[in-house]
């Protein structure tokens, strides 16, 4: 990879989800000078699934992405290709990337956060798709495939069709899940992905919405619903054939070898006021929070003891969630995840296998993905030695 920085400022490009040695991770650490090229190099250990790279620049993370400074990778492998899915790009398989948006009169999009957004998330009043405002598609598709991803700053989307009909997730975050999930609504977090399937068959109009909201959702409610893109089919069609009934063979959690970990979820004030930190501490960029030995299968428990929701990400691994409030993970998170949803007052249990790669100087991140929360200090680091 080489990555020229042609701002008149540092930068920095995370690789999101792929697991990397920390050198190549494109954390705060690897900052890229105005006018220099970083150029790292790794194999790609990936299973197929959708993962993004966007500015990881420290306290400027929230303005880059805002900026545009995000897109997709998707990795595909034997085991996904052998799957009968769609997979023709631009006729039934389609990558969608949603960024909500705010405009001045001029037609820009500055990144002005008051108050508000910088403890809620920013949040916009206008859903581009691919940058550009709820699309329509005419279609001769029988099923189409959606592969979404969250890229917006603090806005979570509860994905929906107008005429409530029932879609199929095959993916998640790190790749295809062990058989399709039926649903009528997904939610996604930022920095969350995930792949669907939409029959369109009976010739209906299927338009796709997202309801709105952020992090003081438990509080504020729904920030409304927003039209995503539109689907026309020509002609109905004859029943597509059955889904594939098993998608992927996915080994269990590991069984645990190494710490649990415990991280606390709060703000230093009352309410939604105050600083944003886990266990107690804000980020320092000088401070590493704790190391982890290379090959070790740990359990980390997150608990968010704030009013907000938070979404979890954690460099360098897939993980796997065993629990959610003492309860299994539903069918559509069993899988491989890097980005995880705290509710308020809520507790979830992680296994993560930290395998392959280590470097006792330079650091992973772990952090909320509302990026406002992040730049805030909502973050911390550690190394694998």
């Amino acid at each position: 990879m080489n990555v020229a920085n042609g701002l008149a400022e540092p930068m920095t490009l995370h690789w999101h989800g792929l697991h990397l040695p920390a050198a190549a991770d494109g954390g705060p650490h690897q900052e890229i000078a105005p006018g220099a090229t970083w150029s790292p190099e790794f194999d790609l250990r990936q299973k197929a699934g959708t993962f993004w790279f966007h500015g990881h620049q420290h306290r400027k993370t929230a303005e880059h992405v805002w900026a545009g400074m995000a897109w997709v990778i998707r990795v595909s492998d034997d085991e996904e290709a052998a799957l009968s899915l769609p997979r023709t790009h631009g006729e039934d398989d389609f990558t969608l990337v949603l960024q909500d948006r705010r405009f001045d009169a001029s037609g820009q999009m500055p990144y002005d956060a008051n108050m508000h957004d910088r403890m809620a998330g920013m949040q916009g009043d206008v859903m581009p798709v691919n940058g550009r405002p709820s699309p329509v598609l005419d279609t001769d598709a029988l099923r189409v495939r959606l592969t979404i991803l969250n890229g917006a700053n603090g806005s979570f989307y509860r994905l929906h069709f107008a005429d409530n009909r029932a879609f199929h997730q095959i993916a998640s975050d790190g790749g295809l899940l062990a058989a399709p999930v039926p649903l009528r609504e997904a939610l996604l977090s930022p920095a969350e992905r995930g792949e669907y399937l939409i029959d369109l068959a009976d010739g209906a109009v299927a338009t796709l919405r997202a309801e709105a909201f952020g992090a003081e959702a438990p509080v504020m409610g729904s920030a409304g619903i927003r039209e995503v893109m539109t689907f026309r089919p020509k002609t109905a069609h004859p029943a597509p054939p059955p889904l594939p009934e098993r998608l992927a063979e996915l080994a269990p959690p590991p069984a645990p070898t190494g710490e649990t970990r415990t991280f606390t979820l709060s703000m230093s004030g009352m309410g939604m006021m105050g600083d944003f930190l886990i266990n107690g501490r804000q980020y320092d960029h000088g401070r590493i929070d704790f190391s982890v030995p290379k090959d070790a299968a740990e359990t980390w428990v997150w608990e968010n003891t704030t009013p907000m929701i938070h979404p979890i990400h954690i460099h360098d691994v897939q993980f796997r969630i065993l629990d959610r409030g003492g309860r299994p993970p539903a069918p559509h998170e069993a899988g491989l995840k890097d980005t995880v949803l705290i509710g308020s007052g809520e507790k979830v249990t992680l296994r993560l296998l930290f395998d392959d790669y280590a470097d006792a100087v330079l650091p992973y991140m772990y952090h909320c993905h509302i990026l406002e929360h992040e730049d805030a200090g909502m973050m911390g680091q550690f190394t694998v030695v």
